[in-house]
């Protein structure tokens, strides 16, 4: 852990690639996703993932859980790295920041690619990041990490063990009790109102799986029409890990490179 937040940043240009992750994360969500984007994005872009607050190697930063208050820190921290454009892709709660940064900096956000993004809705389940939160066991861990994947999704065993790296550093679980009971409250999550989704000038992707256990896949109906909607048969919620290479081409073509 550090006092800044932790990024991930390889390649170069002035142009960069923003990833940013889900509830229980960390950049390393994005692996998968990371390898197959060089067949579909032209070579040498600079990619950047973050861990957010409250995860990871930013466990100890102010603002864990508050989608506004994550935004504005990323959209500082990409302001400080002297990247003035940038495209910007979000899973879940990351998805919900991208939104929020895109409206604190539209002149900077070249598009957005949003994986089952988060405020897209009132409905989630709530007990099932309750259960991830407080999983303390390797088994609890492993079975709380299937049910947010979705009963029929495949998880691979690196994923499971990325997650109980994770809760094996001090203080993690704590924190992510804490950030579940900030994004659900009374069994809700909050919602962002249409207006300000039709704000969105930028080009906008969404991805969900028809099979997502964590966000309901009808939150993807009915979005403004200039948002494109790409709805995926049989995947779940953790779509950067169940479909890497399927996330990877969204975002290309969010990007305009396909």
């Amino acid at each position: 852990m550090t006092g800044a937040l932790y990024a991930d940043d390889t390649g170069e240009g002035e142009c960069a690639l923003v990833l940013l992750h889900g509830f229980a994360g960390s950049h390393r969500v994005w692996e998968g996703v990371r390898k197959a984007l060089p067949k579909v994005l032209p070579q040498g872009l600079r990619i950047i993932a973050y861990d957010l607050p409250g995860h990871a190697r930013s466990l100890d930063l102010p603002g864990a859980g508050k989608a506004k208050s994550v935004a504005q820190m990323v959209v500082d921290d990409l302001a400080a790295r002297g990247i003035a454009r940038y495209h910007l892709a979000g899973h879940s709660f990351g998805g919900a920041v991208a939104v929020l940064a895109a409206h604190l900096a539209p002149r900077s956000v070249a598009s957005l690619a949003l994986i089952a993004p988060g405020g897209f809705g009132s409905g989630i389940a709530g007990d099932l990041m309750a259960a991830r939160a407080h999983a303390r066991t390797d088994d609890e861990i492993a079975s709380a990490v299937q049910a947010m994947f979705g009963a029929q999704a495949q998880v691979e065993s690196g994923v499971v063990d990325a997650a109980v790296e994770l809760d094996s550093v001090p203080g993690q679980r704590e924190k992510l009790i804490e950030i579940s009971s900030l994004i659900v409250r009374n069994g809700e999550q909050g919602a962002f109102p249409r207006a300000m989704l039709e704000a969105l000038a930028m080009p906008v992707h969404v991805a969900w799986g028809s099979r997502d256990a964590v966000l309901p896949p009808h939150q993807a109906d009915g979005l403004p029409g200039s948002f494109i909607v790409h709805r995926l048969p049989g995947l779940g919620h953790m779509l950067p890990e169940e479909a890497p290479a399927e996330i990877a081409r969204i975002i290309a073509e969010s990007t305009g490179a396909v």
